[in-house]
């Protein structure tokens, strides 16, 4: 007997059918992955350390900038990873 579960991941897969990927397809998702964390990982690396200059100095407005620049650009760059990677999910 199936679970609920397992019935809707059936009729989902008859709805939309899930596609497989290639192994040059995964290296290159992996690949895009793994840049796009590095340069994730140093913008919050260089806010953070802006942001820490900016409470030291008691500059709250220039912090909550700070900060909502760092979300603005966080955003921008998952947003561009996911652009790529599905691109490279829909190539043939």
């Amino acid at each position: 007997m199936k679970s609920a579960y397992e019935l809707a991941m059936e009729r989902l897969e008859k709805a939309a059918p899930t596609k497989k990927l290639t192994p040059e397809q995964i290296a290159n998702i992996q690949e895009i992955d793994s840049v796009f964390k590095a340069k994730i990982a140093e913008r919050e690396t260089m806010a953070q350390a802006a942001i820490a200059a900016a409470k030291a100095a008691n500059s709250i407005e220039n912090v909550r900038m700070l900060q909502g620049t760092l979300a603005q650009e966080l955003r921008k760059l998952r947003d561009e990873c996911e652009e790529k990677k599905e691109k490279v999910r829909n190539s043939a």
